[in-house]
Formats: structure tokens, sequence, C-alpha cells
């Protein structure tokens, strides 16, 4: 008896085992569609409570299989079939990380407007929206290169996307009117007449209140007219070549701090170094600037300015100073040896965007040529020789040279006399 005790209780034990693990095991939902992680870091929930517990951590770009969607709450399977709560607003569809991706592409070609860093972590975003994902973070101290700037609406006004399409609605059928049965019915009795007119129902009509002045025009459409909250953002390119949005009150340019004192309280939004000049044995940079009063404003920049070291005075003094323009990026610069040119995009006074060239001369600033900003100017910016273009130009002439032929003009003039 004792020989088949244990053969018996392993059987049993077995089946229990398989029994067990058919119970446990339930049909996975089906997938209705897919999404991708907008977030650096996204959390899944186990409920759509947002205190509830943490299923599963996903990553910027981690492909997600959709199974049920409750209002702006979606259920989501990992690739590892973990399933989880998350908002609708943290993920992707496929053409917005396609966006993503030629943004990033396009990027690498346009110049950039300087460097800047922040002093806090800073989130970098999809597009100019608060309420769109942040895929990225930049932390304190981190170099970036400024590439655009653009205003919108702190409100979103841009349609939602939905990652799922919408269910076709069946139309009901309406129910089929019941026969009438052909059985006698009493008819109803006859409406009562209507009761008549008070005597001065004319007088009880009128109203007693004050007649009401109407507004003018002008203040209706100004009331109804609210202004509406702007933020400014800035399009920048990290180290790794990923492009995204920051808020653009977060970012501050890298300008030397000899250079940024002179901003009077303007905000720096491009720089560039057009050359060197030494002094005994260091070097010192010939910096362009471009500054704006303040934030939300309809262009990139509102006044230009050119920086060259002081051998006398060992200082930055200003070469050249333009104020009340309408600029927009890019700022180009137009290589030479040793100083380099410039040219930006200025609005006119009848509004149209001309490109307006700058070369450097020593230690001057000479206008050079207009022509039409174009989109090709950010992609393929245009290189001037401008070693040519200084050659080509007649330096201007001394005190004593213009002197020496004022003398011998009027000496001529008292001989012919």
């Amino acid at each position: 008896m004792r020989n088949f005790a244990f053969p018996l209780l392993s059987l049993l034990a077995t089946a229990t085992l398989l029994l067990s693990g058919c119970g446990d095991s339930q049909p996975r939902a089906p997938v209705l569609g897919q999404a991708f992680v907008g977030p650096a870091v996204l959390n899944l929930r186990q409920e759509i409570n947002p205190r509830s517990q943490t299923v599963a951590i996903v990553h910027h770009g981690d492909a997600l299989d959709i199974i049920q969607q409750r209002r702006r709450f979606i259920k989501v399977r990992t690739a590892r079939g973990v399933e989880g709560w998350t908002d609708e607003r943290m993920l992707m569809g496929h053409s917005e990380v396609q966006d993503i991706q030629r943004r990033s592409k396009e990027s690498r070609r346009l110049p950039s407007q300087g460097q800047a860093f922040t002093y806090g972590t800073l989130n970098v975003h999809t597009e100019p929206d608060r309420s769109s994902p942040s895929f990225l973070q930049v932390n304190e101290g981190d170099r970036v290169d400024v590439l655009g700037h653009k205003v919108a609406p702190r409100a979103s006004t841009a349609p939602h996307k939905p990652l799922l399409q919408p269910v076709p609605k069946i139309p009901r059928r309406r129910p089929e009117p019941k026969p009438q049965s052909k059985s006698f019915r009493t008819p109803p009795p006859p409406k009562p007449a209507p009761p008549k007119l008070p005597p001065d129902w004319l007088e009880i009509s009128q109203s007693r209140r004050p007649p009401e002045t109407p507004e003018p025009d002008s203040r209706k459409a100004a009331q109804s007219k609210e202004p509406v909250p702007m933020d400014d953002w800035t399009l920048i390119r990290l180290k790794s070549g990923q492009t995204g949005w920051v808020l653009t009150g977060r970012i501050f340019l890298a300008i030397p701090d000899e250079v940024a004192q002179y901003a009077e309280g303007r905000r720096i939004t491009s720089y560039f170094s057009l050359g060197k000049i030494r002094d005994g044995d260091g070097e010192k940079d010939i910096w362009l600037w471009t500054t704006v009063s303040g934030l939300t404003m309809p262009y990139d920049f509102e006044s230009f300015r050119v920086f060259v070291w002081s051998l006398r005075h060992h200082r930055y003094e200003t070469a050249y100073i333009q104020r009340k323009v309408q600029g927009f990026y890019p700022v180009l610069l137009e290589k030479g040896d040793p100083l380099s040119g410039f040219s930006l995009c200025l609005a006119t006074e009848d509004g149209k965007p001309l490109r307006q060239s700058f070369r450097m001369v020593e230690n001057l600033v000479r206008a050079g040529g207009q022509k039409p900003c174009t989109e090709e100017d950010a992609a393929a910016p245009e290189v001037v020789d401008t070693d040519a273009a200084r050659a080509s130009e007649k330096e201007p002439e001394q005190f004593t040279e213009r002197m020496k032929k004022r003398l011998g003009t009027l000496r001529q003039k008292f001989l012919k006399k």
C-alpha cells in the first residue's frame, strides 16, 4: 500500500498546479492602436487614479499598444506585456514622432544664434505649448544652441489629435408604430373658451424701468476683446543633436560678462564673434549681439550692436549700434580673414523684410548691399569673401591728406586771380 501512496500524491500535486495555472490565465485584451511615450520618463499606473501603484516605467520613444480608453485616460501594454494607465496627453502618435524626427534633421542645417544656459532643470517640449509632452531636460550649466523664436498663446488652440479613430455610431432603428385598435374610443371633451383680457391690459404690459442708454460700439468691442496671455518660446539644439522648445525666460545667452554688462536691462537674443584683436600677450574678441526690450515680441530683436576692444582704455567700446529696428532670425556671418562680416534680416518701413549686409574694415563697420530675406539663407548661409571686399573698398583718407588737397585747391584759385 505504501508503494502506491507516493505516485498518487505526486499525480495529485501535478494536477493541482495545472488547474491553478489554467485558472490564473486570462485572455489578453485586443490591441486598438499604437502610441509612443512622449516624456523622458513616464510611470504607468495600475489604476486611473494618479496615486495608484506604479506597475512599469517607460521612456521617451518607447512603443506601446493601446488596449482601452476612458475619456482622456488610456490603458497601454508595454513590450514586456505589462499593462497600465496613463494620460493621453503623455503619448504621441506616428505623425508627432515623424515631426520630431523631421525637425531634428532640418535643425542640423540651421545656424546657431549663440549658446545659452539655464540656472535650473529645464523641460524641453515637443511643441511650443505648455501641454505638449516634455521629452528631454536641460540640466543647470549645460550649453545649448539657440536656433529660433516663436510667440504662442498660453492656452493651447491647436486641435487635439486623437490616438484612436472614433468608432462610427450605428443609427438605431426607430420602433414601428403600433397599429391602432379598431375598438371604440370616447372622444375628449371640448376645450373651454380662453379668458377675456382685462380692460387696462395695455398699461399693464408697459415696462416701468427707465430706458437703457445704448453703449458705444467701441466700448462693447473693448469689453468683448480681452487680451490673450502669450508665451515666449525658443527652439534649441542639444549636444546630442535633438531639438525642442523651451520657455525663453528660463535661458540666458552665454556671452562674457565684460560685454553683457552693457545690456542696459535688455535681453540678449543672439551673439557672435567677428574676429580677434591682440592686446599684449592676450586676444580679445570683436562681439556682435542683438537685443530685445522684453518677451512676447512679434520679432526676434529690435537693436544690434558691435563691440571692439580699445587698446588705449583696455575695455570694450561701441563701434556700431542701431536701434528701433524689427529684426528676424537668422543672423548670418560672412567669413573673412582676419575679421568677419555679417548680415541681418530687417523689416523696412513698408514691412518688407530685407537682408542688410555689413562688413568690418579694421575697427569700423561699413554697410553693404541688400537683398530679400529667404528661407534658403537659413539652410545654406552665403559665405562672402570679405577680404576681396575690403581690398576693393577705398581706404578713408586721413585728415592731413584732406587738408593738403584743400590747400592745393585754394592756392590754385589765388594764382588764377
